[in-house]
């Protein structure tokens, strides 16, 4: 009869193996119990929620500024836009945008007379006709000159006459007197006759000038337009030859050296802004910042459209240099910088870095970190200059805030300082 493959081998006695039989029977029952445990252990030490990173800020005192940046633009204070005087035949322009001009030295133009105008066969027809009735005019004129001194010869005659009688009572004073009146009448009329002569040959040389094309005489005819003041060429409106009316623009000149700041400020920071306030013009092309200070806040606003395409109302801001460095010589007219105007000092004021802040409803909160917990806090916010915040009140110097705090951090969450 074979072997049962249950019976005892070798050494080891019956009982013995029947209760190591046992344990491993119990063993794997209990395994997969264990293994599930273990499992659900770990997925609750994952799920326990970790400290979270942050960045911490501290609370100090220190001196504070605000400013209003805006972007700016160098102009020369006084600047000068030469016109031509009169109406003629203007030179090209010699001069080139930097060339260094003298006050009442330096001529930029010269304007001399312009040749008659030509005659297209209407104007030509007109001018002719016009000849023809003043010609007609005088021959009238001269006539009626003529007929004057006839009339002013018989009246002399007549006058002469009664002046021979001299026997008392032979002609009445009346007819006297009527007849020294004519003859000072007739006399008038012959002058008058005579100046409407002289009219009629004026009108009628006017007339024929009209046809006649005279040369240009230059002699003591040149008009020379000079530069008013000392500086440089600004820029030529017009360099060629042409003929020039009254008033036409010529050229603009300046001196580059008289330097402003002229910076276009919203109306609403406008408002803070006082003249003598201390102005940090940056980004100029220099290595440090150039100090000025503001001159004049003009009194009247004006619309700009933004690049979002919003109507905003901007202020000229005016600002003058105060000492600037050799550097700043090489700045010119219409050259861009940025503009930081100082509008509000304090020496000593607690701040707290601005990203510490954010908004809940209309009141100020941040993230305190306090024994490895954030603890949500309001406070009172003062100036800022978008770097740092003046604390009113809710935080003392020395506490520990949250920067730029995430969208998981709440009141009470375990945080922690990140190296």
């Amino acid at each position: 009869m074979a072997k049962s493959s249950s019976a005892p081998t070798g050494d080891t006695p019956p009982w013995d193996q029947s209760r190591n039989a046992s344990a491993k029977h119990r063993l794997r029952r209990f395994l997969p119990w264990i293994i599930g445990l273990v499992i659900v252990a770990l997925v609750v030490l994952g799920l326990r929620p970790k400290p979270v990173e942050v960045e911490i800020g501290t609370v100090a005192r220190a001196p504070l500024t605000v400013r209003v940046s805006e972007e700016g633009k160098t102009r020369i204070r006084n600047r000068y836009v030469v016109a031509a005087p009169v109406a003629g035949r203007m030179r090209r322009v010699p001069l080139k945008a930097g060339d260094e001009v003298k006050a009442g030295e330096t001529v930029l133009t010269t304007i001399e007379p312009v040749a008659s105008p030509l005659l297209d066969p209407r104007e030509k027809a007109r001018a002719e006709a016009a000849v023809a009735s003043r010609e007609a005019a005088r021959s009238r004129a001269a006539e009626a000159l003529k007929a004057a001194q006839s009339a002013l010869e018989l009246a002399v005659a007549d006058r002469d006459r009664y002046r021979s009688v001299q026997r008392e009572g032979s002609v009445s004073k009346a007819d006297r007197d009527r007849v020294e009146g004519d003859a000072l009448i007739r006399a008038a009329d012959v002058r008058a006759a005579e100046f409407a002569v002289k009219v009629t040959e004026s009108e009628l040389a006017e007339a024929r000038a009209v046809l006649e094309r005279p040369a240009v005489s230059l002699e003591r005819n040149l008009v020379e337009v000079k530069s008013p003041v000392s500086g440089r060429v600004l820029k030529v409106m017009q360099e060629s030859e042409t003929v020039a009316t009254p008033g036409m623009a010529i050229a603009e000149v300046g001196d580059p050296q008289d330097l402003e700041i002229e910076a276009e400020i919203l109306s609403r920071d406008a408002v803070a802004i006082r003249p003598g306030d201390s102005v940090s013009v940056e980004q100029w092309g220099g290595p440090a910042a150039l100090n000025a200070r503001v001159r004049r806040v003009e009194p009247a606003a004006f619309t700009k459209i933004s690049a979002l395409g919003v109507e905003e109302q901007r202020v000229y801001v005016l600002s003058d240099l105060l000492d600037p460095p050799a550097e700043a010589k090489a700045l010119g007219d219409r050259y861009r910088v940025e503009v930081r105007v100082a509008v509000w000092h304090g020496d000593d004021v607690p701040v707290v870095p601005a990203g510490a802040l954010f908004r809940e409803g209309n009141a100020w909160k941040t993230f305190a970190f306090r024994g490895g917990r954030a603890k949500l806090v309001s406070i009172e916010a003062g100036h800022t200059d978008g770097h740092f915040t003046e604390v009113v009140s809710g935080l003392s110097d020395g506490d520990e805030v949250l920067l730029h705090p995430p969208d998981t951090v709440k009141d009470g969450a375990k945080v922690k300082k990140r190296e």
